[in-house]
């Protein structure tokens, strides 16, 4: 929760004094503010509810949209982390009985895992719950907003994944 605050702070400090600071930090600020609070809701509520922490949430919705599995790597790759963290989480689900692991029928050596009848069960039940939680926290925004946001967020995203591009060799 300290972090938050301290994301708070940075934000209420760039607004209180904007001639120490370019509009686009105050820009990031606002959405790493607002990504943290909204993260550390969800994150609490999973907890809370469903005795479940964000990564095991989100790649068991990986793998909800994947019925036949996926490979480690596929994972790893949707879920932008490394192989090792998802190795963890699919041992853990493995054990509780939430997913289920073979070897890939085409390469011994890669591993499929997808959602067993209870996890996809028990996943569903949460996504549920999880999309009405989504939905309150952006309660006071209307449709319209809603719509200006996206269309902002995706302009943001194009220009972010621009100068990415411009930075590589």
């Amino acid at each position: 929760m300290s972090d938050c605050i301290e994301m708070l702070d940075s934000e209420t400090k760039a607004v209180e004094t904007p001639e120490d600071h370019a509009e686009e930090l105050r820009l990031w600020l606002r959405l790493l503010t607002c990504t943290t609070l909204i993260e550390g809701e969800v994150r609490g509520r999973l907890r809370q509810r469903f005795d479940v922490t964000l990564p095991r949430f989100d790649l068991m919705a990986q793998l909800d949209k994947a019925p036949d599995g996926m490979t480690l790597s596929d994972v790893s790759k949707r879920m932008m982390v490394s192989n090792g963290n998802v190795t963890g989480l699919v041992e853990r689900l493995v054990e509780s009985g939430h997913l289920d692991r073979r070897t890939s029928e085409t390469d011994r050596r890669v591993q499929v895992i997808r959602l067993t009848k209870l996890g996809r069960a028990e996943f569903r039940r949460m996504a549920a719950e999880h999309e009405t939680w989504i939905a309150d926290l952006f309660a006071d925004l209307t449709p319209k907003d809603v719509r200006e946001l996206m269309r902002l967020l995706a302009k943001t995203k194009a220009s972010a994944q621009k100068s990415a591009g411009r930075r590589r060799p």
